[in-house]
């Protein structure tokens, strides 16, 4: 395995994705490479603001826009920095998981993307085509598949 430059890894805020973070950042000190962290998420609606505002109050832009995925990038972060990653990058971008980080890889130029494996083995997986299985296959950089479920 040559040595990787830069390393990205996706993450959505789940506790399997958190740990694919962990191992892209002990990849990254082994390696003293960048480390990417990627979130993709939708803007909420004016409707679903305006819900949030009336239920939440002053505190509602905690769970509508851009503030969960930029709060879920803040806590990989903390995560890849206590595992001894040093150049971190993070990027919370709108839109659809995998064509998100596919576009990413590119636009960091990373030469290695992370992903848990979350959804291979699931029925929605198998039907759908799940995150890992579908930026395996389109992915201009290798690929590691943590095992992420099941622990």
């Amino acid at each position: 395995m040559g040595t990787y430059g830069t390393v990205l890894v996706g993450t959505d805020g789940s506790d399997s994705s958190y740990r694919a973070v962990d191992r892209a950042a002990e990849i990254a000190r082994d390696t003293s490479a960048k480390l990417v962290v990627v979130c993709a998420y939708y803007p909420a609606s004016k409707r679903e603001v305006d819900a949030a505002a009336d239920e939440l109050g002053d505190i509602a832009y905690q769970v509508v826009g851009s503030t969960p995925a930029e709060e879920t990038l803040r806590t990989a972060s903390e995560r890849a920095t206590a595992q001894g990653a040093a150049d971190i990058v993070t990027d919370a971008v709108v839109g659809e998981p995998v064509k998100t980080l596919i576009e990413a890889v590119e636009r960091h130029k990373a030469n290695l993307l992370v992903t848990g494996n979350r959804g291979l083995n699931t029925l929605a997986g198998r039907i759908l085509g799940s995150v890992p299985a579908n930026v395996t296959r389109q992915a201009p950089a290798d690929v590691l598949i943590v095992h992420t479920t099941g622990r």
